[in-house]
């Protein structure tokens, strides 16, 4: 069986906490073992997968310096725990992982909540050409609330009960999306700026981003039922004027929460976030990949 066949096939390929060792040690060190505490250092390897730096006199493991590192779980858990959670398109809860590994719900929502520290490493492209950019709203509807829970003038914009999301996507390509305090254009424009370069051909349903007179703006209006359209550009291109894609992206992003998380809280939102878009942005990998992908990150 390949390595792209699903657990059975992760499981037989990470048969014994030694495979997962050697396997992480080619990951991060390819062959060549490195001190954490020197580089520069001879190092000496010793028992029970052990090394001792020659400068320092330390003792390491590859898990030295890692997110695995301080942790009792053996790696081979850690390894299943990553695989799981990155091979569902919507994630994994911590109480149906503390059941798939034999361990606690707090154990395993500290696994999650490590494992998500590192996935804002595809939460930071450059976008460029065709960027769709957007904002979207986390939290509760109002009418699901109890009547002593309820927020008074939540409609539309307004986000006292909820958390405002801003994305960009880059047609075809990646997807970048951050947590933000509120939606004015002060706020959103130097996060604009920062991730999408000049001369882009950016796409808004309308609203206010501030001075855009570095990008060719192309905007629709769904407060009047103007969806998009298809128009043909001064090149003789044809150019599909609308937000659709950031807008599947949001329907994707809220199913994840609403279908395997129930609610999150706005503390913690952007590593929700920034699992949502780590695995958005690696969509075309195997599950494999993704999983590789993730410990070079992490390594």
């Amino acid at each position: 069986m390949g390595k792209t066949n699903g657990f059975l096939s992760f499981t037989s390929t990470f048969p014994t906490e030694q495979s997962c060792i050697e396997y992480y040690e080619q990951i991060r060190w390819n062959g060549k073992v490195v001190s954490p505490f020197d580089e520069t250092a001879k190092v000496y390897k010793c028992k029970n997968g052990k090394y001792r730096c020659a400068n320092t006199g330390k003792y390491f493991d590859v898990k030295t310096g890692t997110v695995f590192a301080h942790t009792k779980l053996p790696l081979r858990y850690w390894f299943y725990a990553m695989f799981l959670f990155l091979s569902h398109k919507r994630g994994v809860s911590s109480c149906q992982l503390a059941r798939d590994l034999g361990v606690t719900q707090k154990t395993a929502w500290g696994m999650l909540h490590k494992i998500r520290e590192y996935m804002d490493c595809e939460n930071d492209h450059q976008l460029c050409e065709e960027v769709e950019i957007d904002e979207t709203f986390v939290g509760g509807k109002n009418k699901n609330r109890h009547k002593d829970k309820k927020v008074e003038k939540c409609q539309g914009r307004s986000f006292k009960d909820k958390a405002p999301v801003f994305g960009m996507y880059q047609r075809g390509g990646k997807l970048v999306a951050k947590v933000v305090p509120d939606t004015r254009a002060k706020t959103l424009s130097p996060i604009l700026s920062e991730y999408v370069t000049t001369e882009s051909r950016v796409f808004t349903d309308g609203w206010e981003y501030g001075d855009m007179r570095s990008y060719e703006q192309m905007s629709v209006d769904h407060g009047i039922g103007f969806y998009g359209t298809t128009i043909v550009d001064a090149a003789g291109v044809c150019v599909m004027v609308c937000t659709n894609g950031i807008e599947n992206a949001w329907s994707h992003l809220k199913r994840t929460i609403f279908g395997t998380y129930y609610q999150v809280s706005k503390k913690h939102l952007q590593r929700y976030v920034d699992e949502f878009t780590f695995r958005f942005n690696t969509r075309k990998l195997g599950d494999f990949e993704r999983f590789e992908l993730y410990l070079h990150y992490v390594a």
